[in-house]
């Protein structure tokens, strides 16, 4: 469930407040919440990467500024960079290098489907991680 503008109760001043405080802001207003209470799935970071085309939000185009995909667990703070099944550092955002218990489920072939809703994909750069909307950021700071 998303929690939105919408749903503040009408009248109650946190209406007004919140649209006072969005339209005065000059960062992009939050996205709903929606995505962080499903599990982190193929389905999921295409959507991530769909979002983000054209900015340094995408693994492509972040590398020259140092970024490297990683997942971020909110629950313990813990980041891992992106790796393939075999723990080789992966180019891109792929789910089977994940720790065991960050894993939902598996296919039949060993293959990662789905890992904890509190997982996010994002950028490690110089051990710091970064979400895709700080890593464009950064990176249009960069230039």
């Amino acid at each position: 469930m998303s929690l939105l503008l919408d749903d503040l109760p009408k009248n109650s001043g946190l209406d007004q407040l919140a649209t006072h405080r969005t339209r005065n802001r000059k960062e992009a207003p939050c996205r709903p919440l929606g995505l962080l209470f499903q599990p982190m799935n193929g389905e999921r970071l295409i959507k991530d990467n769909v979002a983000h085309i054209g900015s340094a939000g995408v693994s492509e185009r972040n590398h020259d500024y140092g970024f490297r995909p990683a997942f971020r667990n909110l629950e313990t703070g813990c980041a891992v960079l992106a790796r393939f099944k075999n723990g080789a550092p992966a180019p891109m955002h792929l789910l089977d290098g994940l720790p065991d218990e960050w894993v939902l489920e598996k296919d039949a072939t060993g293959h990662v489907v789905s890992v904890k809703p509190s997982v996010i994909a994002g950028f490690l750069r110089q051990g710091r991680f970064y979400t895709r909307e700080q890593a464009a950021a950064a990176a249009e700071a960069d230039d």
